[in-house]
């Protein structure tokens, strides 16, 4: 029997480690490989596009602070959550720096904007918490996914090991996210939500994907 070296040992764990990624997200559309191609050839725009998303993620985490206090438990993650984003945040702009440029300018998320209308408006606070809580966990699925092909695809070795690493990070916030809508909500009633959403989703994502952006 071959002996395995250790390089080969680790990309093996990786790649297993990454088709149970995959299979965990359980989005319902993946995104196009050629994606990448995109993201190769506008390596500037990429990465001031994902510099807001992870400022966004802290702002989600601070606001979900400020709507609903008296939940302690996710207060706590919140706290720790707006920190680490804020970290990523610092990564990429480092990165940035690095390449001899400087933050661009925000730009409007479609696929942000197009999910938020899944759900109505008003309900209860439970309701309200909970579709908050779902919109995040896709929003965090979707990125994890886009990380994955990121490290797996760019030619870029040091690039592609910046969003591998992000990658497990982001994985963490998706189940965690989910984690507390099925805690504060009914479970059966956040499970059948969680798969109504994961499918205008994935609606929303054949028109996506021609893009230099995290989610476009």
């Amino acid at each position: 029997m071959k002996q395995l070296t250790y390089h080969t040992f680790i990309q093996l764990i990786l790649s297993i480690f990454v088709t149970k990624i995959g299979i965990m997200l359980g989005l319902k559309l993946p995104t196009d490989p050629r994606w990448v191609n995109i993201v190769a050839k506008n390596i500037d725009e990429i990465l001031t596009d994902h510099a807001y998303c992870e400022q966004k993620a802290a702002s989600t985490a601070i606001s979900l602070i400020v709507s609903f206090p008296e939940y302690t438990e996710l207060i706590e993650e919140m706290i720790a959550l707006s920190r680490e984003e804020m970290g990523h945040f610092k990564m990429v702009h480092d990165r940035i720096i690095a390449r001899g440029k400087t933050l661009g300018r925000d730009r409007k998320d479609e696929y942000v904007l197009q999910l938020l209308k899944f759900f109505p408006k008003g309900g209860s606070r439970t309701t309200q918490l909970v579709h908050r809580l779902l919109y995040a966990a896709l929003i965090e699925a979707r990125s994890c996914e886009r990380f994955r092909l990121l490290s797996e695809e760019l030619e870029d070795k040091e690039l592609a090991d910046f969003y591998h690493k992000l990658m497990v990070s982001e994985a963490s916030h998706y189940t965690m996210f989910l984690k507390f809508a099925r805690q504060y909500g009914d479970r059966k009633e956040v499970d059948l939500k969680w798969q109504e959403l994961l499918n205008y989703e994935a609606e929303i994502m054949t028109n996506l994907g021609t893009q230099e952006t995290i989610h476009g």
